[in-house]
């Protein structure tokens, strides 16, 4: 059994079956629910798991418990993967109490017909206390961080913070790696990346906070460097700021014409990146940055085929670069659907403060610049760089010369 403190236990568990998160994000490398049991006077179980791993979880909370018998179940967050199990744990342990925010209350219902939740319920708010002996739990409101009933809890005692939903990412614990931005990224900006008002809410609240130690509901427990590491970025993803230099080129191509030309155009731009890499490796101010800052400043050029990569993981990029290609054939008089399903996830995601190009193509009526050009403008504080550069099926020589200036306006 994991040890968080001297008396807060990690309780949760893997899931090494899954193939789609939220049956939409592929976790080659599974997920982990997390759950916490704080034993004290008054024991406290934070957070239930997936029903896909129920009985897993029985198991461990049984064997946290040696016998005892919980006094509370806090519920940060209704979504299923967390709580599950909140019938079981009020018909298993009668003595139990469920403390959630009033939002959660009005979910119960919904995901538990028929339950009698009468005398079980302590709702609580913002600066409430739930005092368990030499531990005490202060809630924090973190409303659409990201649903609307989700609360955190901080421990003043061992100095943890109880995050939901937050700081969370992809992969299960027994295949975690030392790069934890690297799914925590992805997660992030296509779990919460719509929300960065609200977990910005939260983080000034945090920052009030002696916080040593964050327990999220998915991924690592984080403390030390990393816990440090993670509030930077989540500070610069939830103000929507680009987290490193470079170029994301996405393209829907049908027969090749287009991906060739975005292709191309990569490869002028990484020409062009380098030597305005060397340029800033010459100032002192590159001098004095860290490696990890030196590694973010360096230009990277990054082309994606939204027709065959994971659509999270180019939604991913699209938020961590400051400049953004769409590169996109004629369909239907309109773009070629996949384009179209990017950048409707860019809108729905919030995208902002970024700086587009636009490739189309079409071989007797080009359509495809008008939508994206459109959908781009839907988007908040975003430029559209000239030209835009149209292709004729296939890039011709005269092309190459547009592509260059494309480049140049980017860059």
């Amino acid at each position: 059994m994991n040890m968080i403190s001297d008396t807060i236990k990690y309780i949760g568990v893997d899931d090494l079956d899954i193939d789609l998160f939220e049956s939409q994000y592929v976790v080659p490398e599974g997920m982990s629910y997390n759950s916490y049991l704080i034993d004290d006077e008054k024991i406290a179980v934070l957070d239930t798991a997936d029903r896909r791993k129920g009985e897993e979880w029985k198991v461990n909370l049984t064997a946290a418990l040696n016998g005892r018998q919980p006094d509370y179940l806090v519920v940060h967050h209704m979504e299923p993967d967390h709580s599950a199990l909140i019938a079981w744990m009020l018909e298993t342990y009668p003595g139990v109490q469920l403390v959630c925010s009033a939002q959660a209350v009005k979910m119960l219902s919904n995901f538990f017909e028929g339950v009698d939740f009468t005398g079980r319920v302590i709702t609580v708010k913002e600066g409430d206390i739930l005092a368990l002996g030499k531990h005490t739990l202060q809630f924090i409101g973190a409303a659409m961080v990201h649903w609307p009933e989700v609360i955190m809890s901080y421990d003043s005692t061992d100095k943890v913070l109880f995050s939901a939903d937050g700081f969370g990412k992809f992969g299960a614990l027994v295949n975690e790696t030392d790069d934890w931005a690297c799914e925590a990224r992805r997660y992030y900006f296509n779990i919460c990346g719509k929300y960065g008002a609200q977990v910005q809410s939260v983080l000034k609240k945090a920052a009030a906070l002696d916080i040593q130690t964050i327990c999220p509901l998915h991924g690592p427990v984080l403390k030390g460097e990393p816990l440090a590491t993670a509030v930077k970025l989540y500070d610069t993803w939830s103000k929507y700021e680009p987290e490193s230099e470079g170029i994301l080129i996405a393209y829907a191509s049908i027969h090749g014409g287009t991906a060739a030309a975005a292709e191309r155009l990569g490869e002028i731009l990484r020409e062009k990146g380098a030597k305005k890499a060397v340029i800033k490796r010459e100032t002192s101010e590159l001098a004095q940055m860290s490696e990890r800052e030196q590694a973010r400043t360096e230009f990277k050029v990054v082309v994606s085929d939204l027709s065959r990569e994971d659509m999270a993981e180019v939604i991913e990029d699209a938020f961590r670069y400051p400049t953004v290609v769409v590169a996109a054939s004629s369909y239907d008089a309109g773009v070629f659907p996949v384009m179209h399903d990017f950048l409707y996830h860019l809108q729905i995601k919030n995208y902002q403060k970024r700086k587009f190009g636009i490739i189309e193509n079409g071989s007797w009526a080009p359509s495809a610049g008008k939508v994206m050009k459109g959908m781009i403008e839907a988007l908040k504080d975003c430029e559209i760089v000239e030209p835009m550069v149209t292709i004729r099926s296939r890039m011709k020589a005269g092309d190459e010369a547009l592509l260059e200036q494309l480049a140049e306006a980017l860059i």
